[in-house]
């Protein structure tokens, strides 16, 4: 009962591993593969990875880094995939951590046990072993299992060219020749529409609202690095304002390369960041359609639009349930991919229960799981404390009352943070007395 238990070696699983390491709070982590790297491990063996071989990170360099060990200076501003495991690997050595994750384990039942948790672990020849911890920390990660269309288009089932989603993409070989329509409009749909725009005998790009495209560089810089912290303490319209005008300067309006003008304004969305799908839309070669209506027979495809084109591969860009298959749902449940997490990572109801890297921020990830893992620690150590549970569930209100009126309705906004005040969030967290609740 003194030892905590971390689920997963991924981007966040790691850094959690990290700060109770270096705190001197005693820990077991269970991966469910036989490598750290979680999404980032191209082919990963626990089956859960998303990477394609021509990913790279969409968050600069500098900012991604975890602040206990920055990426290596010669690494671009934008490093692939294979970098960013060969970062984990530097970094599970700087901090010996590897030895201290038990691999090809995986976690399949976390369940209360008096004022602790009782965690059940199999291995890879299926023996199961039990143990009791004083808290848990699921690092899972929410880019695992496919959100297909809800309901399927109608005539799926009969259309005769090959379905697949995103998740299953891997090597650009599957696109050469073919006819091929990708839907959707965030990172991974663009992504897979450039590289299939040169290699495939004709590329769609279907989607059910229309986004704006922002570059991946401004001025030379990385976009991300293109505002100064100091700006996000700005009214949200103040920073749209500036943010619109620079992206009409620099880019222009969406509606001059075809696609439609965005139903939302600028920043109510996940931002999509790409600086070739604009260029490829303007040479002709990606079509814009709009979304789906059905499929009509053979390898046809019919928009909503009335208009109709020959498809042999469909690829659906239409995101991720978040889902934890250890967990009872009368423990915890994520219905519609809602986390009602205090300040997005403590478990009001089931204390000792926190989940790290469960935000979709605008910005970097690994920062912001590395600060939660220290204020989880802080937490277990006794160093700060929790308000009490009427206060924490009053601020789980305000943060899906403001996600409400600050993003567009959809499954995909259900976790969003502001990079910068999110950290001041989390530092805010890390001062309170402790002389409220105890975690």
């Amino acid at each position: 009962m003194d030892k905590v238990c971390i689920v997963g070696a991924g981007s966040s699983g790691l850094t959690a591993c990290q700060v109770l390491g270096e705190r001197g709070i005693p820990f077991d982590c269970f991966e469910k593969g036989s490598m750290i790297g979680g999404n980032w491990r191209y082919e990963n063996d626990n089956g859960t990875s998303s990477a394609y071989r021509s990913l790279h990170i969409n968050s600069a360099r500098k900012l991604m880094s975890y602040k206990a060990f920055p990426m290596p200076e010669d690494y671009p501003d934008y490093p692939s995939h294979w970098q960013v495991a060969k970062y984990f690997d530097e970094y599970a050595r700087r901090f010996g951590l590897t030895e201290r994750i038990t691999f090809n384990a995986e976690v399949v039942a976390v369940e209360p046990d008096g004022d602790g948790w009782r965690v059940t672990v199999e291995d890879a020849g299926g023996k199961r072993r039990t143990e009791s911890y004083r808290a848990v920390l699921v690092a899972n990660g929410h880019h695992w299992k496919p959100r297909w269309p809800e309901p399927p288009f109608p005539g799926a089932e009969e259309y005769e060219g090959e379905q697949m989603h995103v998740h299953h993409y891997r090597e650009p070989e599957v696109l050469a020749g073919k006819r091929v329509l990708i839907l959707g409009i965030g990172n991974s749909a663009v992504d897979v529409a450039v590289e299939s725009s040169r290699i495939a005998e004709k590329t769609f790009l279907a989607m059910r609202r229309s986004a704006y495209v922002i570059p991946k560089f401004l001025g030379g810089k990385p976009i991300d690095e293109a505002a100064p912290p100091a700006s996000t303490y700005l009214p949200m319209s103040v920073r749209r304002f500036f943010f619109n005008r620079l992206l009409k300067t620099t880019v222009g309006e969406m509606t001059d390369y075809g696609l439609q003008k965005p139903d939302h304004k600028l920043l109510e969305a996940h931002p999509t960041v790409s600086s070739e799908l604009l260029p490829r839309i303007g040479h002709g070669d990606i079509t814009v359609k709009p979304n789906i209506e059905r499929f009509t027979g053979g390898r046809r495809v019919r928009f909503v639009d009335g208009s109709e084109e020959e498809v042999d591969l469909t690829i659906y860009c239409t995101g991720y349930e978040i889902a934890f298959p250890f967990l009872d749902e009368k423990v915890f449940a994520s219905r519609d991919n809602r986390m009602p997490l205090y300040k997005r990572a403590v478990s009001v109801e089931n204390p000792g229960l926190y989940f790290i890297g469960f935000i979709q921020p605008l910005g970097p990830i690994m920062p912001l799981a590395e600060a939660q893992s220290e204020w989880i620690a802080d937490l277990l150590a006794g160093r700060a404390a929790l308000p009490s549970p009427a206060e924490m569930r009053e601020e789980i209100a305000a943060y899906e009352e403001w996600m409400r009126k600050r993003f567009v309705a959809s499954k995909r906004h259900t976790i969003e943070v502001d990079f910068y005040p999110y950290m001041r969030e989390i530092r805010r967290e890390r001062k309170r007395s402790r002389s409220a609740q105890p975690a």
